[in-house]
């Protein structure tokens, strides 16, 4: 039920780690992508097609694609259960099993099963959360994002760890994509086929030319309905096994100044505001991808310390188990992972 570690595949290649740090961002929007790629790293355009497969076949490779900006359409909540220790491997599976659950983690607490689904709409979103805490029978929350600080889990893979820098909280608005474009959106949270004109099979699928395809991506990236566009990496594989969740509460009249500090601070990769519930008062979180426990938790700490949270009620929760880890679903009802 967990990903394998990776093994076919050495993360300390030059050409391999160039691949996956290189093009996190700023993925060649041209007809022969791969081409544009190869050139850059002075590969043939089949080297390249051969350890991106093999970069996804041994786990680092998550995908190509689509990393929604909020807003750009559909809806997303952090939920959690509270599951006795014999009974947590089978709800996980049960979790596992919802296409519209993207990332379903054990996590070190009494709260112990951390999962995010994702869907087109809030109502569907809770829907499914509802009918999953329903069939697990135990304690659930349902945790809605209210606002984003910091969404960069697209950070240098050569570093111990993720670069402080100065940020704010996301656009409250952005274009949205809309109905036409649906299936454009399906194809682009899916991810690009390893094959020389991917777009052009995109196109195909769709009924749309290979340019209409092309500059609907520009679009999107230049009006930041995409956060970006490009290689989503398994941090686990790369080393990075230290996945720490800090969450803080704080008044509401503080969240928004130290969200966008904590947002600012080294290690840290992600950072929200979230709704509360009377039995967990927590509404800011921000996330520690590092390659070791001690470390990430001195990076917890440190961002704590400069932030000023460290003074309020807080909880760091580490990852023990990745039970499945997949790309949001908002706009693929049923959706299959990109072939080829």
């Amino acid at each position: 039920m967990q990903y394998p570690h990776a093994s076919a595949v050495d993360p300390l290649d030059p050409a391999a780690l160039a691949l996956l740090n290189d093009f996190q961002h700023d993925f060649p929007l041209l007809e022969r992508p791969f081409l544009a790629v190869a050139d850059r790293l002075g590969l043939s355009e089949q080297a390249v097609l051969r350890s991106l497969r093999a970069l996804r076949h041994a786990g680092p490779l998550s995908r190509i694609g689509a990393v929604w900006a909020r807003g750009a359409g559909g809806a997303a909540a952090l939920c959690a259960l509270a599951v006795p220790s014999d009974r947590l491997e089978e709800v996980a599976a049960q979790i596992n099993r919802e296409t519209p659950v993207n990332h379903n983690y054990e996590r070190d607490h009494d709260w112990n099963l951390w999962y995010v689904v994702t869907g087109s709409d809030a109502d569907s979103v809770r829907g499914t959360a509802d009918r999953l805490a329903q069939a697990a029978g135990v304690p659930s929350l349902f945790l809605p994002m209210v606002r984003a600080y910091r969404v960069d889990l697209g950070f240098d893979l050569r570093a111990a760890h993720a670069q402080a820098r100065p940020t704010a909280p996301d656009a409250e608005r952005v274009p949205a994509v809309t109905p036409a474009q649906r299936s454009l959106a399906a194809l682009a949270e899916r991810g690009l086929p390893l094959v020389q004109r991917p777009y052009d099979l995109w196109a195909a699928d769709i009924g749309w030319s290979p340019s209409a395809v092309l500059e609907t991506l520009k679009r999107w990236k230049a009006a930041g309905t995409l956060r970006r566009f490009g290689i989503v990496v398994r941090h686990h594989e790369m080393g990075f096994s230290a996945n720490a969740m800090t969450v803080v509460q704080a008044a509401d009249e503080q969240a928004d100044a130290l969200g966008q500090s904590l947002a600012a601070q080294p290690g840290v990769t992600l950072a929200y505001r979230r709704t509360t519930d009377p039995r967990w008062p927590y509404n800011l979180y921000f996330m520690v991808h590092g390659r070791e426990r001690a470390a990430a938790q001195a990076l917890v700490s440190q961002a704590l310390a400069a932030s000023g949270a460290g003074a309020l009620p807080h909880v760091t929760l580490f990852s023990l188990r990745r039970f499945k880890q997949t790309g949001g679903c908002y706009f693929g009802a049923e959706r299959k992972e990109a072939v080829a």
